[in-house]
């Protein structure tokens, strides 16, 4: 993209297209009325007090991907250049593993993965948020949520694993 900047539509395309995939593809994995086995397997885990209703997953992961969706827009209007692109490229990393945690989780019935690909994802999260900062604060700062929900996620998958690993329940 060398030090050129997006058109607003173009960037517009670019960050919410590349959103709602990542929502789309995670949500074909989720526990939901149109997954019965992913949605019964998951209701039969021992689940920590803490874990919040199933509506509160949708609402959090809206908001998180509209922030998302917002910080890269801003920063496909920046100019181009090596910030911005270690930020783009963070962010797109991000949106892959987002796309992708559900099938680790829920689809493949693998919670140890699922905290592993958390804690890697807080670690990719807090770097896009660390990147962004040096080009566009309003961009990092929508990010910030991400990372916060990510270590709760992190805490919640791995608690799930540890009062899961020996029952049958966690294999198909």
């Amino acid at each position: 993209m060398a030090n050129r900047t997006l058109s607003p539509l173009s960037a517009l395309a670019i960050s919410a297209g590349t959103a709602a995939l990542a929502a789309w593809i995670g949500s074909r994995d989720s526990p939901t009325p149109e997954q019965p086995d992913i949605q019964n397997w998951y209701r039969s885990l021992d689940k920590p007090g803490f874990t919040p209703p199933d509506a509160a997953f949708g609402v959090a992961w809206t908001a998180i991907q509209i922030g998302l969706a917002s910080g890269a827009y801003r920063l496909l209007r920046t100019p181009g250049g090596p910030g911005r692109d270690r930020a783009l490229a963070l962010w797109a990393v991000n949106e892959a593993a987002i796309a992708g945690w559900s099938a680790i989780f829920f689809r493949a019935r693998l919670p140890g993965a699922g905290a592993l690909a958390s804690a890697a994802m807080l670690g990719s999260g807090a770097a896009y948020v660390r990147s962004a900062a040096k080009v566009d604060r309003p961009a990092a700062a929508a990010g910030v949520p991400l990372v916060a929900w990510l270590g709760f996620a992190t805490v919640l998958a791995s608690e799930i694993w540890r009062r899961n690993r020996g029952a049958r329940r966690i294999r198909r």
